[in-house]
């Protein structure tokens, strides 16, 4: 094994060991912080800000419900970029079967996908934002203008130019978890979306999550704010048919920001990896999802999920683990106090991530320093 491998397992067995022992001796959360942070929400409702959030904090037995808005704590809306983590726990479940492994060259389940350095793409990479595959395409707009079908997605994607050799740099890529996803439909021959929901999903009692739509109807969803994006795929009047709240856009099932699900749902994903039972994962795999992959490079990642962020909770430990969404989302899990946050709003990151999405999680976040 070689001295990365060693790195990561040492690491990982001092935070599976750690975790039940932190938890129990963290102090009970400030309530009164709390509070604030759900006065900020109602006060951008009231302002015209925000049309609708919701709001699902933990610790323990301790938990906060909150709804803002045209919300209610049982609100399902579009996560975003929070589909990587799920989709990156599909392929795990894969890895632990032994169907898979990081290591593998995706060329290994997709066969076209050979083209100079893209032979030394693993699964891994895709995974760890390290490919070299870029976060959009070129194309991206064009395609959605006219509905194209994900496999047009995936089949420009494997062709895309690469922006640097896989494994030197970290890099922000969406189109790698669009390839991991179409990784898992080719060894499993069938829809990601109806794996994650039978595999993944149901057996976590999720079952107000969707990659797309699945048995949800649009109405039952949070609409989002488009109109305060018009830089994003989501605003602008002449983009109607291919926006975020699009029945094109809703149904795709991007693998990369394709999903649906409510605060509930995504607590109980969030809380797995706290307390991992093997019932899912195994404990190593759950907690290498959770471990910096990226060991000498700039950016720390696991897989699929964003670690060692400030970004997430400036009052968290260095152990917290989650994601955001550019449609106005963020999710994170700090081990050390066995604290839980769920933000979900209609209001797009571009214009709530230092107004909104930051402000709440570092109140959040404090409440359990």
């Amino acid at each position: 094994m070689d001295r990365k491998n060693l790195e990561r397992r040492s690491f990982l067995q001092g935070l599976l060991g750690a975790v039940t022992t932190l938890a129990a001796q963290a102090a009970p959360p400030s309530e009164a912080t709390l509070e604030e942070a759900k006065r900020l929400l109602d006060s951008s409702v009231q302002s015209g800000m925000l049309r609708a959030a919701s709001l699902h904090v933990r610790r323990g037995e301790f938990s906060v419900r909150q709804a803002v808005g045209e919300a209610s704590p049982g609100t399902i809306f579009l996560i975003a970029s929070i589909t990587k983590p799920l989709t990156a726990a599909g392929v795990m479940l894969l890895a632990d079967r032994g169907e898979v492994q990081l290591s593998d060259p995706v060329r290994k389940f997709i066969p076209e996908f050979t083209e100079g350095d893209r032979k030394l793409i693993t699964v891994r990479h895709l995974l760890t934002h390290t490919s070299g595959l870029p976060d959009q395409l070129p194309e991206n707009i064009e395609l959605r203008k006219r509905h194209a079908p994900l496999e047009e997605f995936v089949e420009r994607a494997i062709r895309t130019p690469l922006l640097f050799e896989p494994g030197q740099k970290v890099r922000y890529q969406s189109m790698g978890f669009l390839l991991a996803g179409e990784v898992v439909q080719r060894i499993t021959q069938q829809p990601l979306r109806n794996y994650l929901r039978e595999e993944l999903f149901l057996p976590l009692g999720m079952r107000n999550s969707e990659l797309g739509l699945g048995h949800l109807k649009i109405e039952e969803t949070a609409q989002s704010q488009v109109e305060e994006a018009p830089g994003l795929y989501g605003g602008g009047a002449d983009n109607l048919s291919w926006n975020w709240n699009s029945h094109y856009w809703r149904d795709l099932g991007a693998p990369w920001g394709g999903a649906h699900s409510n605060g509930a749902d995504l607590e109980r994903f969030l809380r797995y990896f706290l307390h991992p039972d093997g019932s899912l994962l195994r404990m190593t795999t759950a907690g290498e999802m959770i471990t910096n992959q990226n060991l000498g490079l700039d950016t720390p990642w696991g897989l699929g999920f964003m670690v060692q962020s400030d970004n997430l909770c400036e009052f968290c430990s260095p152990e917290t683990f989650g994601h955001s969404g550019s449609t106005g989302t963020l999710c994170w899990a700090d081990p050390r106090h066995d604290a839980s946050m769920v933000l979900l709003t209609t209001l797009p990151a571009q214009a709530s991530r230092t107004s909104l999405l930051e402000p709440v999680s570092s109140l959040v976040g404090s409440a359990f320093a």
